[in-house]
């Protein structure tokens, strides 16, 4: 009698969306303390915008170091290793008390998160098949955009409790388990778990190109690639967007919109829950489109642009509510929109990058985090010069880069494509 297939693959996958939902709780924590911060120690909205995007420095500058770091010693040792730093100066941040002191340890703690996303998409790469791209994917995602839903309520809950220094110390050590459990269960190979079986790595390893010396990726012949580029733009514009929200949506529902801290603690939420639940389905809906014989190049392109459409509406129909509530609900559904280009960015960054994947996603994830940079800063200064509703408008209008963008990405042709007689060229 033959042996059915585990699954233990899901239960990593699972395993990832909490380090996902950690490492998002360890951001959103500083953007919904802001207010308690800034009347702690005197600071102003640009002081804040230049703390978010210390850690977006930190973060960008080892995007494309943690996707080689993760091809060349594997996702397992990067990502448990990144874990404990990133968590170590999560809870440093509870004993800052300067501007400079703020924004060096957001630094160090950008620098310790950087591999993360890089490290994900080499382990999904490694560990599922081609056909669960899309699912894998959006667990991963699904995680990070859990943190936000979840995130006010609870970091204001525990502010309340017991000061907004607790919040980081309490967060900074549940990331320093869950980096050791990722140590002892994600090996870099299925077959040398002891949780899997032969037939589900029989199962995950089909069609997937078996790597036996470790391979630096063709940086030289990937930057010359308008794929390469393509993907890079249209994710700095995705993740533009999402931070404007990361970053300043707490504040700005209580500055422009009027929102009392418990009030907006619960609707700051809402977005992000939206954003959690399109990115779940979209993955799976996009593997189920793929599988029935659509081409990838139309599932991911198609989830992309319209995300991106969608988006750009409804933040421009928020921007001029006059309610706050339908203010929220706009906001609610763009925000969740933004699922569907998420996932469709990762799905085809994986499909693009295939065994240098980790590089690739580096890449895309830095330009997407250039964005973090860029966002908190720029959407300060024009919040403090032209108001919120300018803010608003000007973060609607740079979604038409990025659906430019994503008619250059092409999903379906791989930036690696084999030649029959073994050696391998760059599209």
């Amino acid at each position: 009698m033959n042996e059915g297939p585990t699954k233990f693959r899901w239960n990593l996958a699972i395993l990832m969306f909490f380090i996902s939902f950690i490492s998002y709780m360890d951001r959103v924590n500083l953007s919904v303390a802001t207010p308690t911060i800034m009347q702690e120690f005197g600071f102003d909205k640009i002081n804040m915008g230049l703390m978010q995007t210390a850690f977006f420095v930190g973060y960008s500058l080892m995007q494309i170091p943690g996707g080689i770091m993760s091809e060349y010693f594997g996702h397992r040792r990067v990502l448990a290793i990144a874990a404990i730093w990133w968590s170590v100066f999560t809870s440093a941040t509870a004993f800052c008390n300067s501007f400079t002191s703020f924004a060096i340890v957001r630094a160090l703690f950008g620098v310790g998160e950087g591999p993360m996303a890089p490290s994900l998409g080499r382990f999904m790469y490694r560990w599922f098949n081609g056909a669960e791209k899309g699912r894998a994917s959006s667990f991963m995602l699904s995680g990070v955009f859990f943190g936000p839903v979840v995130g006010p309520s609870i970091t204001v809950a525990l502010m309340m409790a017991f000061g907004w220094r607790s919040v980081f110390i309490i967060f900074g050590v549940v990331g320093v388990v869950l980096a050791a459990l990722w140590y002892y269960l994600a090996v870099d190979s299925p077959r040398n778990s002891r949780f899997v079986n032969s037939a589900e790595a029989d199962y995950i390893e089909e069609g997937q190109s078996q790597e036996v010396d470790k391979e630096l990726a063709p940086w030289k012949s990937f930057l010359g690639s308008p794929q390469f580029w393509a993907i890079g733009i249209q994710y700095f514009i995705t993740d533009y967007i999402m931070y404007v929200f990361l970053a300043w949506l707490p504040l700005y529902l209580m500055e422009a919109q009027n929102f009392s801290m418990k009030s907006m603690g619960i609707a700051a939420s809402f977005p992000w829950a939206a954003l959690c639940a399109v990115t779940m389905v979209s993955g799976v809906v996009s593997d189920k489109l793929v599988s029935a014989g659509v081409s990838k190049h139309k599932a991911r392109t198609l989830f992309g642009i319209g995300g991106l459409i969608l988006c750009c509406i409804t933040l421009y129909l928020g921007a001029v509510a006059t309610v706050p509530w339908m203010n929220v609900l706009w906001l609610t559904i763009s925000l969740g929109s933004l699922g569907f280009t998420f996932n469709a960015s990762w799905a085809a960054c994986i499909d693009i990058g295939g065994k240098f994947v980790g590089s690739v996603s580096g890449w895309m994830n830095c330009w997407g985090n250039i964005g973090g940079i860029a966002a908190p800063t720029v959407t300060a200064w024009i919040a403090t010069n032209y108001g919120w509703q300018a803010a608003i408008l000007a973060t609607a209008g740079s979604a038409v880069v990025g659906i430019i963008a994503w008619l250059v990405v092409k999903p379906d042709v791989p930036l690696v494509l084999k030649k029959s007689n073994n050696h391998e060229k760059v599209a």
